[in-house]
């Protein structure tokens, strides 16, 4: 396999708007072949291999024994898995030693093909120490392992990922002075570094640098920009990029139209973003779920959530699935702007399409409903339901949600239920504020239970609570109206005894 191909593989450039994270930071997946044979000292071809057949060099390494660690003849592949499993498993100091022993001892069955191959294998493996290690200690070795364009290009991507982008940039200009053109992924990878740190002065004097070396810019390497410039609030710069693109013989791409899109959309401009949209859509470009989520965050910015409604029917017209971030997205936003029955109605559609809706979301629509449901009783079933939901799944019901439920029950005279949840409420261990507790003993009293309402003021005083005044003034209140003179006169002493004085006085 050609060094060209091998680079390739490892720096094939992903989308901006896709996960750029896919490596296993702990088990290294790929293997690389050797491309060039090494000759031995009898002068007969064969493959370096770091790891031997009958796995005695693995044991080497476990005993930190370098002298041990030959490469001989064995296959024509070298499997850098356990190796890296090893060297891993070592602390940095001494596998950091070990790497120098191996070079300094066997440097000369070295072919730069190898070296680069174990510096690739490092640099996937996220293991950007040893790489950088590996590379320092190059030069012991002589001209037999000096740079080359894919040594310097793999040390930019390490150095980019272990956000050292000055090194990255130093390495770049070195390898520019040895002769070594950098290729559009190198180039856009470090551009891309310097825009995520909204670096937009040293991305543009790199993208000059790829002008001035004859290397032409890809939609990627555009993508990167636009997406800098908007992360810097540069929106309009962004546009502008966007626009002239064609007169570069660059075609925009639909992540292209994201990137400016999203900038509108942060800005409060989502209207403008939906036009892009339009746009891009008029060229043949097809929207992706990233996209239209762009949207749903903006319009939810600008308090129109309703919006949101627009962009999912142009997702299913245009045959984009929704995702469970399309769906909560605009549940959180007409939930933040108090539109709780278009809530509830995605709430279900969500349900209904199998998604799961987290447990904060669940709280804040559970809360909505209840406030809702104190004018309009119609809701009291449905928050009901989406609280039941919650218990049998495995969402946290907080020590506030309770209280709102408990006073909704109440309200809707279920007060069977508020007791149990009451109940339920203070075996979990939360101790329910004040007010909780006058909702119960005002819905009680309400009924004339005034049995029960005395045994919540008893919970009261068993949980560390002291009733207020308001407490004992709904106590005292419905003891006169029973006539129960005696009792009122007992709860009001209990009162006093607590040092509160209620406004409410037993009738004489």
């Amino acid at each position: 396999m050609s060094s060209y191909k091998a680079e390739y593989l490892v720096f094939s450039n992903p989308p901006i708007f896709h996960n750029l994270n896919r490596t296993h930071h702990c088990k290294l997946l790929v293997t690389a072949r050797i491309s060039v044979p090494s000759k031995n000292p009898t002068g007969t071809v064969s493959s370096i291999n770091l790891i031997s057949a009958d796995g005695s060099s693995i044991d080497m390494v476990k005993e930190g024994k370098p002298e041990s660690f030959h490469f001989d003849e064995r296959t024509t592949r070298v499997w850098v898995e356990n190796f890296l499993d090893k060297i891993k498993a070592i602390p940095l100091k001494d596998s950091s030693g070990i790497l120098s022993s191996i070079m300094e001892k066997d440097a000369g069955n070295w072919t730069l093909p190898d070296f680069n191959g174990l510096l690739m294998a490092l640099v996937t493996a996220n293991e950007h120490d040893l790489a950088l290690e590996l590379y320092s200690n190059a030069a012991s070795c002589g001209s037999a392992l000096a740079p080359n364009c894919w040594t310097f290009s793999i040390m930019i991507r390490c150095c980019c990922k272990r956000n050292d982008v000055d090194e990255a940039q130093r390495i770049l200009h070195n390898m520019i002075e040895n002769g070594c053109t950098p290729n559009v992924i190198t180039f856009t990878t470090l551009i891309d570094s310097w825009c995520k740190r909204g670096r937009l002065v040293n991305a543009f004097e790199i993208f000059e640098v790829m002008g001035r070396t004859g290397c032409k810019p890809t939609a990627q390497t555009y993508n990167c920009l636009l997406k800098g410039l908007c992360y810097v609030g540069r929106v309009e710069k962004a546009h502008e990029m966007l626009m002239n693109m064609g007169k570069e013989s660059i075609t925009p791409d639909i992540y292209s139209y994201t990137a400016v899109m999203d900038g509108f959309c942060k800005v409060g401009r989502s209207d403008e973003a939906m036009g892009l949209l339009n746009q891009a859509m008029e060229m043949g470009l097809a929207p992706s779920v990233v996209t239209f989520n762009t949207l749903f965050n903006g319009y939810n910015k600008e308090g129109r959530p309703y919006q949101g409604f627009r962009v999912l029917n142009l997702m299913k017209e245009k045959n984009c699935r929704p995702d469970s971030i399309s769906y909560s997205t605009l549940l959180s936003g007409l939930l933040k702007w108090g539109k709780i029955r278009a809530a509830l109605g995605v709430y279900k559609e969500v349900v209904a399409m199998g998604y799961q809706v987290d447990g904060r979301m669940m709280s804040n629509l559970l809360r909505g409903l209840c406030m809702k449901s104190w004018k309009e009783k119609d809701l009291v079933q449905d928050a009901y339901q989406v609280f039941d939901k919650m218990r049998s799944g495995f969402s946290i019901i907080d020590q506030s949600t309770y209280g709102f439920v408990i006073r909704t029950l109440c309200m809707g005279r279920k007060m069977e239920e508020a007791m149990d949840h009451l109940q339920q409420m203070i075996r979990m261990g939360y101790i329910p504020r004040t007010i909780t507790f006058n909702n119960v003993i005002q819905a009680l009293c309400m009924e004339g239970k005034i049995r029960e309402a005395l045994v919540v003021l008893v919970i009261m005083y068993e949980n560390g609570k002291i009733p207020s005044r308001t407490s004992y003034d709904m106590l005292v209140k419905e003891l006169n109206q029973q006539g129960r003179l005696l009792d009122a006169c007992n709860v009001y002493g209990a009162a006093l005894k607590q040092g509160v004085i209620p406004h409410r006085i037993p009738l004489r």
